[in-house]
């Protein structure tokens, strides 16, 4: 038995996550920088309780916040993305496709782009356009702290042996709360950062906060 066994050629596919490592490395790196320059050497505690009248860089540091919190997501889900789809593969950037990463960022980023414009729209529209900078700068905090979330998630859904089914319903919960939770966070946030009107805060909730995930993952999944 054991040298039929020998005989036999078993083919082991072996899964390089090095990319993944560059991709935590590099939020991570990001966000020295951010603590060490923007942030005048601020601590994660200090940064996280700052009073917007005490904030430096804060369109500076929203940017490099989004931009980490959208490819990490982005790295998170491209696992669990079932394919590219076709009329997606066929474009090609000199001899090159998407691949479900590529895929899963520039629908994240465009999502999260778009899904911006349209708040400023919105604050604009219905007259508190003045609130936007503090709502600017409030969110930014729970992002940063949302992407230190998704990057131990990506460390443990590529770096650890876990069941990718269960994996999966896992994180669909931790992004379903996480998107609870971010409703409470703007609603009874002590910066009141929506329309004091109620009507305004239940037409952003659901055009602008719930909506749009609906539609992302129509993209994503189906």
């Amino acid at each position: 038995m054991c040298i039929f066994a020998k005989k036999i050629k078993l083919i082991r596919l072996v899964q390089h996550n090095d990319w993944v490592v560059f991709i935590l490395v590099g939020s991570i790196f990001l966000y020295i920088f951010m603590f060490l320059s923007l942030q005048r050497e601020s601590t994660v505690k200090e940064f996280l309780t700052q009073k917007f009248a005490d904030a430096t860089n804060s369109f500076l540091s929203w940017i490099i916040i989004s931009v980490v919190f959208c490819v990490v997501l982005s790295a998170l889900l491209s696992q669990f993305i079932p394919l590219v789809p076709k009329r997606v593969s066929d474009i090609h950037f000199f001899g090159y496709e998407l691949n479900k990463f590529g895929f899963t960022f520039l629908s994240i980023g465009g999502f999260y782009m778009i899904k911006n414009i349209l708040s400023y729209l919105f604050f604009a529209g219905t007259g508190f356009i003045k609130k936007w900078e503090i709502f600017s700068f409030t969110v930014s905090r729970f992002y940063f702290v949302a992407s230190v979330v998704l990057m131990i998630l990506c460390l443990a859904s590529f770096f650890y042996n876990f069941n990718k089914l269960q994996l999966a319903d896992y994180i669909f919960g931790a992004m379903v709360t996480m998107l609870i939770l971010k409703q409470f966070f703007y609603i009874f946030h002590m910066n009141n950062i929506l329309p004091e009107k109620w009507y305004y805060k239940f037409l952003y909730i659901c055009t602008l906060q719930i909506v749009p995930y609906l539609v992302l993952w129509k993209v994503l999944f189906f």
